[in-house]
This record gives structure tokens, C-alpha cells and sequence, in this order.
């Protein structure tokens, strides 16, 4: 099954390619803004797909030795199960739209999530291992650590296998520190 983001409200519309030739046309009506637009089967030359440019990252991070673990985003029904790469310095995580400049973006229809829900920022302590502190963003719907929300301007160590919740969505940190 592939999807497709209607250009004019973002909304995934999915189809199975397998029932059409390479370099046919389609043409597709958005069911929640009306659009209608046209695709071609074939090679995208857009840009990467999230999940591609994920593997890049984390490419990337394991060529300059330095990976920085990676947040999971648990599959419910708003969307699919999701793991982003984490950076070394602030990672914005909220809900992706299109123009939003946020750094880690989850892509989802989940209302309770915000664009800026949360940061996870990633340090390095005295003894050079790798900290994780996780804030809220000022969400309107709160981020949570073992049910227990985040207060304003806390913020809160977490560790590998650390679950949170931000809405009515669960993610689960994954560290690459072994220590």
C-alpha cells in the first residue's frame, strides 16, 4: 500500500500500487478538502521520504561514531509505528505539518498532539555518558512520565525505556548508551 499527502491540507490518502503499470497516471480527490491532484507512478523526484531520511541520519550518525539513541513512536490508531533518530542539543518533537520548522516531527492525525509538544534535550554529563532531559512545551494537552504530568518549565531526566506520553500518544525512549 502506498500513501499520498494531498498538497493542499497535508491528508494521507492510501492506494495499492501494485494494481497499476510504471508511469500511469492517477488522479486522486482529497476527502477532506475536495482537491483534486494527479500523480505518476513511477520514481518519486521529490524529496526523501521521512523514513528514508531517517536511515540517512542515523547513517550519518553511525559514520562520525556518535549515535544519540532514538525515540519510538508506539502505533495506536492515529498512526504507524514510527523511530526517529535523536540529535546531540534540543530535539523539538511535535506533530508534523508542512512549514512547521521543528526538528524531529511525528507524523500523525492525533488532534492532541501539538506542533511544538515537547523538547528531549541531549547532553553529555561529566563523565561523558548521555543525558536525556525531556520538557514540555507549553502543550495543551500535557506530556506525561509514568502518568504523572510535567509541570511548567520542568524538566525531568529520562532513561532508556523511558515511556511518555504526549496526547494520546505513547513514545518510548531508546538510548544507545550502554552504560
Amino acid at each position: 500500500m502506498k500513501r499520498v499527502r494531498c498538497p493542499k491540507c497535508d491528508q494521507f490518502i492510501t492506494f495499492d500500487e501494485t494494481k497499476y503499470a510504471a508511469g500511469q497516471a492517477l488522479v486522486f480527490q482529497c476527502q477532506e478538502c475536495g482537491k483534486q491532484f494527479g500523480i505518476r507512478i513511477g520514481v518519486s523526484k521529490l524529496r526523501q521520504t521521512q523514513k528514508e531520511e531517517n536511515k540517512t541520519a542515523l547513517q550519518m550518525d553511525a559514520a562520525d561514531d556518535a549515535p544519540y539513541g532514538a525515540i519510538i513512536v508506539i502505533e495506536n490508531v492515529f498512526h504507524y509505528k514510527q523511530v526517529l533518530p535523536l540529535r546531540l542539543g534540543d530535539n523539538q518533537i511535535g506533530r508534523y505539518q508542512k512549514g512547521n520548522p521543528i526538528n524531529t516531527p511525528i507524523e500523525t492525525v492525533d488532534p492532541s498532539v501539538d506542533l511544538l509538544h515537547c523538547v528531549i534535550s541531549v547532553s553529555r554529563d561529566k563523565h561523558g555518558g548521555l543525558r536525556f532531559t525531556l520538557s514540555d512545551s507549553n502543550s495543551n494537552t500535557g506530556t506525561f512520565v509514568d502518568n504523572v504530568e510535567l509541570k511548567p518549565r520542568e524538566r525531568r531526566t529520562i532513561t532508556d525505556g523511558t515511556l511518555f506520553t504526549i496526547g494520546a500518544t505513547s513514545i518510548l525512549l531508546k538510548t544507545t548508551d550502554t552504560d
